[in-house]
């Protein structure tokens, strides 16, 4: 699931967490090594505009993931997976293959399914707080008008042929406060994305096997949660 503390709305957690500092990963989340070419010299913004152009020409997205949800103030570790796809504007589907839950967003409402705590929290998208970091990917948002970029030396982080560029809101969000993106030097898609908050959580997100432009079922962005699940709207 996209998980959130307790004491923060549902929605929010979809945004990110204490960054160069993470705990060595487990075998399934090991480091994704980018290709091993030298990848061109180009500024940060030069970058963005190279990633931007991307997810520009994409009018959907689908590929599987890996999650893993850093808990900063108990150092604990929750692990997921699962396939998401995204179709412009503003379409995205979370499916959850551990344990069921599921984010569907139709681009008008957002519904987040839990489904071992047998609810699903809904919510109009204009109001929800998914991050600019995800949002150019649903055909919304500009990385350069989001963001104050910085390039990061790659093969620092264990990315060696590949970008990695930090991200800081122009406007501050609860939600997080940094945002990190690896990028493939070969096609300047997003590999992985790492988002960091004011407690130091960290909710990273590693992308594989991506799909661009193939057709998507529109039954792919609904969802009737089962029969007795709460139904939760702020």
């Amino acid at each position: 699931m996209i998980h959130r503390p307790a004491s923060r709305p549902l929605l929010a957690a979809l945004a990110i967490a204490g960054l160069l500092s993470a705990a060595p990963l487990s075998s399934a989340f090991a480091e994704q090594k980018a290709p091993a070419a030298a990848p061109a010299a180009m500024t940060a913004l030069e970058l963005a505009d190279k990633v931007q152009a991307v997810y520009d020409k994409s009018q959907t997205y689908r590929a599987t993931f890996k999650q893993r949800y850093y808990i900063a103030a108990y150092d604990k570790y929750k692990d997921s997976s699962g396939s998401v796809v995204f179709q412009k504007p503003g379409k995205m589907s979370w499916r959850y293959e551990n344990n069921g839950n599921r984010v569907v967003s139709d681009g008008k409402q957002i519904r987040v399914y839990e489904k071992e705590n047998k609810q699903m929290f809904e919510q109009s998208i204009e109001k929800s707080q998914y991050p600019a970091a995800l949002s150019f990917l649903l055909g919304d948002g500009q990385l350069k008008k989001e963001f104050h970029l910085t390039k990061l030396e790659a093969k620092d982080l264990g990315f060696e042929g590949g970008y990695v560029l930090l991200g800081t809101p122009v406007s501050p969000t609860p939600a997080y406060q940094k945002i990190l993106l690896y990028i493939d030097a070969g096609t300047f898609q997003v590999r992985r994305v790492l988002m960091i908050d004011a407690q130091r959580n960290r909710n990273r997100f590693d992308f594989g096997d991506p799909v661009v432009n193939q057709p998507v079922d529109p039954k792919e962005f609904t969802f009737t949660p089962p029969p007795g699940t709460q139904v939760v709207r702020p």
